[in-house]
This record gives structure tokens, C-alpha cells and sequence, in this order.
């Protein structure tokens, strides 16, 4: 691209990623995210288009719907802007292309943010911040806002230079599978991880009562559930309570109800005595 006349500088990148975090300030139902997209592709319209009713038509070009999740839209902006580039000095690239390539990218892209950011990074780095805001340490929140961001904002920059550089060929990298390796990889270890942590984070206690010895010498040995359970398989209702929720999750039941469901069996337990 080095021959172009008209070139995006290292700077015009620079700020269309600052301005890429602010995506979501716009959002609506009408058009999700073609607000925040139009305001990050101004450094570029200006940069490449000296003409007041080119810079005009590029902005209304970049109005249109465009919804996929902010931290990896990295990709889209970056090709985008080539495509702008490389239009701007003479390329045969109209605007039904250019719309064409942001749509052909958005839904795969979303597709794998959503598991990977929502379903993956968050709830890891939450957990790894709640792990030590549990025991009362200030860092918990801030290793949570620091570990999250961290990845977000490099995610968005490596993504952006990485479309930029591709250009319209980045089609090709997507259709080889990539995207669905990425997201079935990004599940896995989501999942890994947080059956690690239910052993850690769920605790289940029953005193209920099965037997009471007496020992020859006079001591009481009182056998409860919770011991066998403890002999069979230590966090025994841990895991059965996380399956069952998993199961009712799957039917489609609210999250929200099944934490209220939760709330009155722990206070229903604890006041019928068979929690503690």
C-alpha cells in the first residue's frame, strides 16, 4: 500500500482505536452500533478524503446497521478502513462492497466475542478478582478491571492493525475454520475453568443426623450426611447443585429466578435445620 497517494498514518490508527472504545455510548435498537462505527472511521474519512461531499458520502456510507461485540470489532474497523484507503485513491471498491465486507464480518466476529469475551474472559477474570475481594483485599476489584481491560483493549488493537494489514483478504483467513476452532477453544477452556472454581466457590453443608454411637468408654460418635457424603465424594452437592442449575438453565428458566430460588432454599434450609 506503500504507492497510494493518500495514506492512513500510524496516528489515524491510533485514534480510531480511542474512539473505538466509545462504540457502545451510541448504542440503540435501530441500528446497534452504526453510530459508534461512523464516529470511529472520522479520523480515516478525514485523512483520505479532502472533498467536503466525498467526506459526507463516507460518513452516511458508514451509518448503516452494524452490530457485532465491541472488544473484537478490532478486525472490521481495520479493514474497513483499507477499504476506504485503497477507494480513496482510485480502487474500483463501491459502496455496496465496502457494506458487504462489514456485514460478511460482523456475524461471525460476534458470534465468536460473544462465548469468548461474555463467556470466557469475564467470568475468569471476575472470578480471579472475587477470589481475593472474598477475603476483604482492595486488589481483588482492580486485578478484575485491569486483567479485563487488559485483554479487551489488546484484542481491539492487535485486531484493528491485523485487518488493516489484510485488507479484503482477511475473507480468506476467515472461511478457513479459524473463527469456529477459535470458539469451540474459547468454550473449553471457559468451562475448565469454571469447574475448577465451583469446588472453591460452592459450599453445601447439611447436619442432618443419620446415626449416634455410643462408644464403649461412654464417648458419642454422631454420624451425619454431610461425612458420608464427604466419604463418597468431597463437594458432592456442590456439583449436583451446579448441574441441576445447568439443566434448568438450559430450559430456558431466568437467571435471575434461579438466584432468588437459591436465596429462599438457603433460608428455608437453614430454618427447617438441614443447612448451615
Amino acid at each position: 500500500m506503500s504507492e497510494y497517494k493518500n495514506k492512513l498514518t500510524k496516528s489515524d490508527l491510533i485514534n480510531i482505536f480511542l474512539r473505538s472504545n466509545l462504540q457502545q455510548a451510541s448504542f440503540n435498537y435501530e441500528r446497534i452500533h452504526a453510530l459508534g462505527f461512523c464516529f470511529d472511521m472520522i479520523p480515516a474519512i478525514k485523512r483520505l478524503y479532502k472533498n467536503k461531499d466525498d467526506q459526507i458520502a463516507a460518513l452516511k456510507r458508514h451509518l448503516v446497521f452494524f452490530n457485532t461485540t465491541p472488544a473484537i470489532s478490532g478486525p472490521v474497523i481495520g479493514v474497513t478502513a483499507a477499504m476506504e484507503e485503497a477507494k480513496a485513491n482510485g480502487a474500483d471498491i463501491d459502496e455496496v462492497t465496502i457494506n458487504s465486507i462489514k456485514v460478511g464480518l460482523m456475524g461471525p466476529l460476534a458470534g465468536v466475542g460473544d462465548p469468548l469475551i461474555w463467556g470466557t474472559l469475564r467470568p475468569i477474570t471476575a472470578a480471579l478478582g472475587a477470589s481475593l475481594a472474598i477475603t476483604g483485599n482492595i486488589i481483588g476489584p482492580i486485578l478484575f478491571f485491569v486483567l479485563f481491560n487488559a485483554v479487551r483493549l489488546a484484542l481491539k488493537w492487535f485486531g484493528l492493525q491485523y485487518g488493516f494489514n489484510k485488507g479484503i483478504n482477511i475473507v480468506k483467513d476467515m472461511a478457513n475454520n479459524i473463527l469456529q476452532k477459535l470458539t469451540e477453544g474459547a468454550s473449553i477452556l471457559g468451562l475448565f475453568i469454571m469447574g475448577v472454581l465451583v469446588t472453591k466457590w460452592t459450599t453445601i453443608n447439611t447436619p442432618l443426623i443419620i446415626s449416634t454411637t455410643l462408644s464403649p468408654d461412654g464417648t458419642k460418635s454422631v454420624t451425619t450426611l454431610q461425612n458420608i457424603l464427604n466419604d463418597l465424594c468431597p463437594g458432592l452437592l456442590a456439583l449436583g447443585l451446579t448441574l441441576l442449575m445447568m439443566k434448568l438453565l438450559r430450559k430456558k428458566i431466568s437467571p435471575i429466578t434461579l438466584i432468588f430460588v437459591l436465596f429462599a432454599m438457603g433460608i428455608l434450609g437453614y430454618w427447617l435445620g438441614i443447612l448451615v
